[in-house]
């Protein structure tokens, strides 16, 4: 197999597809966060859901951008960083609810309730140190990159515009997770996911209709796109 720009654009593509749809999956029937769960194995398997859909998004979004690095210009490049930087911590948080918390889970179990609840949108009871600011970071990136990446890609137009627009709306609407009910903040999943998978098709889609057309998969990458 040869590995050309166009090959990895596609497989970019799909990663940003299954992150999209594994955002959908793990929030389907999770239950409420407390130090039972941590030591349980769904937690395990819901865990490891998340640390893959992490990478998989990564991967995904790089591929969204150096498909069109000029027609998103000095926009897309900020959002990109932030973004990116956003599931980067978000990694670290799922790596360390999958290794850390189910070894603490029963000698510590106030801390990692509390450390669940400031990942939920709440607050914590006692100092869970380093955690809080973490997880604000995390928030922060993951909400602000979304926002620029969503605006900067539906500058561009050269992805579906429609997933382009979901995407800066649904991370816009995930700031007002702090004041609903647990219950509800998973639904503000979707939107995220359904961009993701949008974004990622778009993607894929574009990138096989350039090696059809051209007859060869080893053309560098073309920042204007196809519309």
């Amino acid at each position: 197999m040869t590995i050309t720009t166009t090959t990895l654009t596609r497989a970019s593509g799909l990663c940003a597809v299954a992150a999209g749809l594994l955002f959908i999956g793990v929030q389907i029937g999770h239950p409420d966060l407390n130090a039972e769960l941590v030591t349980t194995t769904e937690w395990t398997v819901r865990q490891s859901v998340k640390v893959a859909m992490a990478v998989l998004s990564l991967l995904g979004i790089t591929g969204m951008y150096l498909r069109q690095v000029r027609p998103a210009g000095l926009l897309g490049l900020l959002g990109y960083l932030l973004f990116g930087a956003g599931y980067l911590i978000m990694l670290s948080v799922e790596m360390i609810g999958l290794v850390v918390l189910p070894a603490i889970a029963r000698s510590e179990p106030a801390y990692v309730n509390d450390i669940l609840a400031v990942a939920t949108g709440g607050h914590a009871v006692g100092d869970i140190g380093l955690m809080l600011p973490l997880n604000l970071a995390a928030a922060a990136t993951y909400l602000g990159g979304g926002l620029i990446f969503g605006i900067a890609l539906f500058r561009a137009d050269v992805l579906a515009r429609w997933a382009a627009a979901l995407l800066a709306v649904g991370a816009l609407a995930t700031a007002a997770i702090p004041l609903l009910p647990q219950l509800n903040q998973r639904l503000f999943a979707v939107p995220t996911a359904v961009a993701l998978i949008g974004l990622g098709y778009s993607l894929w889609r574009a990138e096989r209709g350039r090696a059809a057309g051209t007859g060869s998969s080893t053309e560098a990458l073309d920042p204007a796109g196809a519309r």
